[in-house]
Order: structure tokens, then C-alpha cells, then sequence
């Protein structure tokens, strides 16, 4: 089948990548010179400890397809690294404690450890921690260069192009499959359309599929120079635990009662995830915000309380910040769903809403995607 994959995110690129692979000819049109959004303002991990029960089937065949595809063009630099959860209150290591005892724990692959074995994991943990959550299912591939290397294998397959600078105006739908037009007036006829718009929500998006159930999500990041030596595992730390779905249990609630987080941790909806990009510098973040207008501008103190927190479990001063950003996600407000997924027309798909989880699970979602459309 022809098939035209509008969208050059992560999404947008793992359809194209899954379509390729089941023998479709693949055209990707993608607005910008390059992905700009969420994709490339992330962490690059490839997250399953935090998790829940009923994602965990899914996030655990998205970290298999990543593996194969880290094996296939290395260019995507994954690397299962695993991730330690750094904890530092009794409150906290019960949190742990309650995850590592329940039923899915040797799927996830989550042990709590003493700060003895979590450092001889990381030895650049030399911070005053009690114990520390292991994750060894956690993985991570460079986000910013990931998705480049995986357009260049698709090429060489000669079923594949990729067209930058091309946004997608119009999409007429009937019996002969779909026909996108794009703003230079260029037509792409195809056998079905898939639409992955990320966090753009007007527009095309909502011409073809009304209002959709999907919020959108801001976070700050930022990146410091080399550390100057390895950190190898991922890092966060237990606020992280507030936040993902996996820690839900009594425990959570009594850590929330008896240890409300510092005000600038509260007000942003913050945890501390850390990863080593291949550069040796650490991407650091994030904050959460949920309500439009978002500011355009970078708010210092979670920054601040961010630098604080690394500084404190490695235990030693950070390597100056290098870049400061912002990003804009969308999210799924169905809390079962991993993904908004509709069939707009037979021949027209749209997929969107992943939330902060796109690029752990975007392999796997198009595969999902592949699946239901009879691909």
C-alpha cells in the first residue's frame, strides 16, 4: 500500500518506520526543516519503572522494538542502562519497598537497593542517600539524533522519502484512499493517511476529527556541560515517585501526608529525572504545567531547586548549565488510554496524546496502530 505519514516527530517517524518494515511505500511529510517539538526536548528515555500495571504489557514491547532498533542502526544510541530512584527518607524506601514487592516487580525488573550496591551501579552517586530503587528494564537513546538515523535506514529500503518543509493543508478522503495537500500546492495520493500532529491541536487536526480529548503539558529542561565522568544509570529521584502511576499504594499516600514536597517542587509539579547524553553532559528537568496560556518565558527557580537536588546526590557541583529550554506535549485525558488513536475516515488515522510516555512508547504504539488498520 502507498501510505503518507503526516507528522516527523517520534510518532510520526516510528509509523513510518513500522510501515516500511511491514512492506508499505511510505511518503513522511514533516512542517518544519526538522522535528522542533517534544521529540527532540525530552529526555531520550525509554521509561518503564514508573509505569502502571496495565501500561506495563505495552511499555515492555515498546523497550524490546527500541532494543532491535538500537541493534538495526546505532546510530539511535540506545543503551540499556537501567535507572536507580534515589531515595532519601524512610517514607520514601517504603514507597520503593511497595513496588519491589508487587506482583509485576521481576517484569519491571525493580529491586530496592543499599546505598552500597546503588553506587557500586553509579559510582558518581556520592551523595548522602538511604537506599535507592533499581530499574533495570530502563533505557535511553539520544532524542536529538535518533530520529535522523532512523529516516537514513528507511531510505535505503527505497520505499521511503521524507519531505521536510512540507505542512499538510488539506486531506480529501473517498473510495480511492486519500489525497494530502500539502502548502506548495503538491498533492500525495495514498492507499491511507495517518495523521500524528504531536501537541498541534488546531488547525488540521481538529477540521478532520473535531475536539479532541487531549490536553496539552508544558515542561522545562535544561543541559550541562560534560560531567567529566560517567553516570551510569539514569537518575531521579523520589519526587519522581509522586508522579508515576507504578507508586500508587498506602505507602505513596503516608509519604504525601508526612512529606509534603518544598514549595517550587509543588507549585511546578516537579521531579528530578537525570540521564548522560553520549556527549558526557546530563539533561536534567522537569516541571509540569497544565493550564493555557503557558508562559513564554523560563521560569529560574525550578532550575534552582533542580540544580540543588543533582548536586546533593552526586554530591558534588554541577558543570555549568549549557542550555535552558521549554517544551509542549500532548496528553490523552482518557487515564486508560497510552495514546489517542482514531479512525477519522478508512483511510485516514490519527494518533496523538502519548503524553510525557511518546517516546518510550511510540515504537510500540505503531505497531498498535499497524494492527487495528489492518496493515
Amino acid at each position: 500500500m502507498r501510505i503518507v505519514v503526516i507528522g516527523g516527530g517520534v510518532l510520526g517517524t516510528m509509523h513510518a518506520a513500522e510501515l516500511v518494515r511491514r512492506g508499505h511505500q511510505v511518503t513522511q511529510l514533516e512542517r518544519e526543516p526538522e522535528a522542533r517539538g517534544a521529540t527532540v526536548r525530552n529526555f531520550g528515555l525509554v521509561w518503564v519503572s514508573g509505569r502502571s500495571a496495565a501500561e506495563l504489557p505495552v511499555t515492555l514491547r515498546a523497550r524490546e522494538l527500541w532494543e532491535r532498533l538500537g541493534t538495526e542502526v546505532p546510530g539511535i544510541g540506545f543503551r540499556a542502562i537501567g535507572s536507580l530512584t534515589v531515595l532519601r527518607s524512610e517514607a520514601e524506601v517504603a514507597v520503593a519497598k511497595q513496588l519491589a514487592a508487587s506482583p509485576e516487580a521481576a517484569e519491571r525488573g525493580v529491586a530496592v537497593l543499599d546505598t552500597v550496591e546503588a553506587r557500586r551501579r553509579n559510582p558518581a552517586l556520592r551523595g548522602q542517600f538511604l537506599a535507592a530503587l533499581w530499574c533495570s528494564k530502563d533505557a535511553a537513546v539520544e532524542s536529538r539524533v535518533a530520529l535522523p538515523a532512523v529516516r537514513a535506514q528507511l531510505e535505503a529500503s527505497g520505499r521511503y522519502q521524507f519531505l521536510a518543509g512540507r505542512e499538510a493543508r488539506r486531506i480529501d478522503t473517498g473510495s480511492a484512499g486519500a489525497r494530502v495537500h500539502d502548502q506548495t500546492g503538491a498533492r500525495h495520493d495514498a492507499d491511507l493517511a495517518v495523521l500524528c500532529p504531536g501537541a498541534t491541536l488546531t488547525g488540521l487536526a481538529t477540521e478532520l476529527a473535531g475536539e479532541l480529548p487531549v490536553r496539552r503539558v508544558r515542561l522545562q529542561m535544561m543541559q550541562t556541560a560534560p560531567l567529566g565522568e560517567p553516570l551510569t544509570t539514569a537518575i531521579a529521584d523520589g519526587d519522581s515517585m509522586r508522579y508515576y502511576p507504578a507508586f500508587v499504594s498506602p505507602a505513596l499516600d503516608s509519604l504525601r501526608a508526612a512529606e509534603p514536597q518544598p514549595q517550587i517542587a509543588a507549585e511546578h509539579h516537579m521531579q528530578l529525572l537525570c540521564v548522560q547524553r553520549l556527549h558526557g553532559g546530563l539533561t536534567i528537568g522537569d516541571t509540569h504545567a497544565y493550564t493555557e496560556p503557558f508562559p513564554f518565558d523560563l521560569d529560574e527557580a525550578p532550575y534552582q531547586h533542580l540544580t540543588g537536588v543533582v548536586e546533593v546526590l552526586l554530591g558534588r557541583p554541577l558543570p555549568p548549565i549549557v542550555r535552558r529550554w521549554a517544551g509542549v506535549y500532548a496528553q490523552s485525558l482518557d487515564p486508560t488510554a497510552v495514546v489517542h488513536r482514531a479512525a477519522v475516515d478508512p483511510a485516514l488515522w490519527l494518533v496523538t496524546g502519548p503524553g510525557g510516555r511518546g517516546m518510550t512508547l511510540a515504537p510500540a504504539i505503531a505497531e498498535d496502530t499497524a494492527d487495528q488498520a489492518g496493515l
